[in-house]
């Protein structure tokens, strides 16, 4: 399930994520952190994982350098 999940991640950032430009506020940006989430930590943890840093990724956030736990 994960594969799949990640496969639509790469499909975003392949076909759609060149032409938005770069947006994240974060190091890793949002969609490496949530491939890299899901392949470390399966479906549940990785989606709860990437759903809160997508949620910290505002403009009033910090940003900078968040690895994967």
């Amino acid at each position: 399930m994960s594969r799949i999940i990640i496969g639509f991640i790469k499909l975003y950032q392949y076909c759609l994520s060149p032409f938005l430009g770069p947006s994240c506020r974060f190091s890793p940006s949002c969609s490496h952190y949530a491939c890299e989430a899901l392949a470390r930590h399966g479906v549940l943890r990785g989606m709860r994982l990437s759903v809160w840093r997508i949620l910290r990724c505002n403009p009033w956030g910090r940003g900078g350098y968040d690895p994967v736990p």
